[in-house]
């Protein structure tokens, strides 16, 4: 079943709580902070039933229509599929949003492939995980992610300290399972539910632990309480910051205050080599359309840098094209590992297909990392008049409009208003608050770099480049006994 974007809309006024700038908002989707996102999220769904964009963004399973980014990948057309609906989204809306729900459902399949180890760990929990994938795919969910709690003092063992700064289970049910803590999470406020899962260590070396726990908790379940952040959306005009009006996915501390999660949405609870296991295989499948976000930020990127330089006919000089190259070479970087990842998918332990892990996340690694100077290329290329011109009113107003129509003029093809567009584009993608939280969100929002190399480290296949040196240096059989 595919929900409408008013479906959506609806699931959300279920009486949750959420707060943000000190305010109780009592309908998030009709709130100035938090409207656009929903907008953007209401928008995939009801693409889903247009004639136009149905056949990119669903599918036909036993007669039901689901949804093409939801589907649980056993094929590699099924990837390049998901590229294309992604791509048909991002187009339609005219920006770049992450947490929308496939992003984040991947994490699901990682549990899939994990059934073994999990029911051999503790055999309670199995059936659980395949029902709520087919429950995210035929109920149309929006799923996302719960993963970083407070943390607290990092000195300190989270038993040392307030128990709550990570979430734990506080006291077991026949019902289920007591949460107590905080997390996290994008979205959060106006999704439909959220995996969660623990912070690595928060046990120690303990064999057993209350904070090894994952399961689903309903984002609108008694006792969960979201504590937002201030929104970009509503700061400026939009003609002034088009992109933070529209697409500031807006982050929330999710509270939980003795919520009640029932046992049949627990993954895994106590047994802290589960937990272990699912966190090293967590983004085997969501890395995917994480980076792929990236590549869009790119394209965004190039042509913000290619129409300041057009303007003004600084795109014959080679200095600017080698500039334009450095973030070409950026852009095809990424490009070129998805597609590779699809090319090389792997068959993975539950029988779906995954990206090739080393290609993806050395992808990640590419696109993640080198993102803040390639941001700073762009700013380069587009120039210092995106910090010093005056705001779109002032282009309006009689007394400044006919200046700023004069200054701004350049030539018959570019007229002082769309030279200012342009302007007011690349400030909101370069230099504005929401620009610098974009940067840091891609630089954490799936762990951080060296988490990310570990992933690569983890993945690799080390044992070509051993034995083509082993053999090229003539090194003895002896060399192999001592590696761990």
């Amino acid at each position: 079943m595919i929900r409408t974007g008013e479906q959506y809309r609806a699931g959300l006024r279920d009486g949750r709580e959420i707060w943000i700038d000190g305010e109780r908002v009592r309908d998030v989707t009709s709130h100035t902070a938090f409207r656009p996102i929903v907008d953007a999220k209401a928008r995939m769904y009801d693409m889903a039933h247009e004639a136009a964009s149905k056949p990119v963004m669903t599918f036909e399973k036993a007669g039901e229509t689901c949804s093409t980014l939801l589907r649980p990948p056993t094929e590699q057309e099924h990837w390049h599929e998901k590229w294309r609906a992604l791509d048909h989204y991002l187009n339609d809306i005219g920006g770049v949003v992450t947490r929308v729900g496939d992003e984040t459902v991947g994490e699901m399949w990682s549990l899939f492939d994990g059934r073994g180890v999990l029911n051999q760990i503790d055999p309670r929990f199995g059936d659980n995980i395949e029902r709520h994938i087919s429950r995210v795919l035929e109920d149309d969910i929006f799923h996302v992610s719960a993963n970083t709690d407070p943390k607290g003092d990092r000195s300190k063992r989270p038993q040392d300290q307030d128990p709550d700064m990570m979430v734990h289970v506080a006291k077991e049910t026949d019902a289920g399972i007591i949460l107590r803590g905080a997390k996290y999470e994008t979205a959060a406020s106006y999704a439909d539910q959220a995996f969660l899962k623990p912070t690595i260590g928060a046990w120690s070396d303990e064999q057993l632990s209350n904070y090894a726990v994952g399961c689903i908790v309903r984002m609108g379940a008694p006792g969960v309480k979201h504590l937002c952040r201030s929104s970009f959306a509503g700061r400026g005009s939009a003609a002034d910051y088009p992109l933070a009006s529209r697409f500031d996915e807006v982050d929330t501390l999710v509270v939980f205050d003795n919520v009640l999660v029932p046992w049949e949405d627990v993954f895994f609870y106590r047994h802290t080599r589960a937990a272990a296991y699912i966190r090293g295989t967590l983004h085997r499948y969501s890395a995917f359309p994480y980076t792929l976000r990236i590549l869009y930020s790119a394209d965004m990127l190039i042509g913000a840098a290619l129409w300041n330089a057009r303007q003004t006919g600084l795109d014959k000089l080679q200095a600017v094209r080698e500039k334009l190259a450095d973030l070409v070479c950026y852009r095809e970087g990424i490009n070129a590992h998805l597609i590779a990842a699809i090319a090389q998918a792997q068959r993975s332990p539950g029988g779906l297909l995954m990206p090739h892990q080393s290609l993806l996340y050395a992808g990640r690694v590419h696109a993640c990392a080198n993102l803040p100077q390639m941001m700073h290329i762009a700013r380069e290329l587009c120039g210092g008049q995106i910090c010093v011109t005056p705001n779109a009113a002032s282009f309006t107003e009689d007394g400044p409009r006919e200046w700023l129509e004069k200054f701004y003029t350049l030539n018959d093809n570019w007229a002082a208003d769309d030279r200012r567009k342009l302007l007011a584009f690349a400030r909101d993608l370069l230099n504005s608050d929401y620009a610098g939280h974009r940067l840091t969100f891609v630089q954490f929002a799936q762990a951080p770099h060296f988490n990310h190399l570990n992933a690569v480290y983890n993945a690799f296949d080390f044992s070509g480049p051993l034995d083509f040196v082993k053999r090229a240096a003539g090194l003895s059989d002896r060399v192999e006994e001592q590696q761990p």
